[in-house]
């Protein structure tokens, strides 16, 4: 395609597109990807695999959170009952009490 004398080419630095800009319109004329590398089909069965075993380990972490999350939660519980027994009982003051 023929360019314009008023068109020119600008790389974006972000993504390696290639911009072909417009001056007297002031807009995007064409915008050409670049070729990425894509994955062989060969190499599909060992990118799944990676996947997998990527979603298993954050799975299984996911679990020993939990897991240890409940008693987290029964230790910090035991300490704020430990420390609301030592602490002596008083009657709450309310605000229309002070007047």
């Amino acid at each position: 395609m023929a360019r314009l004398e008023t068109e020119y080419e600008v790389k974006c630095p972000c993504c390696d597109a290639t911009l072909v800009i417009d001056a007297g319109l002031q807009r995007v004329i064409r915008h050409v990807e670049p070729e990425r590398d894509k994955p062989k089909l060969d190499e599909a069965h060992r990118i799944l695999a990676d996947e997998k075993a990527r979603r298993d380990s954050l799975f299984e972490q996911s679990v020993k959170s939990e897991r240890t999350r409940g008693d987290a939660l029964s230790r910090r519980f035991e300490e704020a009952l430990k420390q609301a027994r030592d602490e002596p009982v008083t009657k709450p003051s309310r605000d229309f009490d002070l007047d």
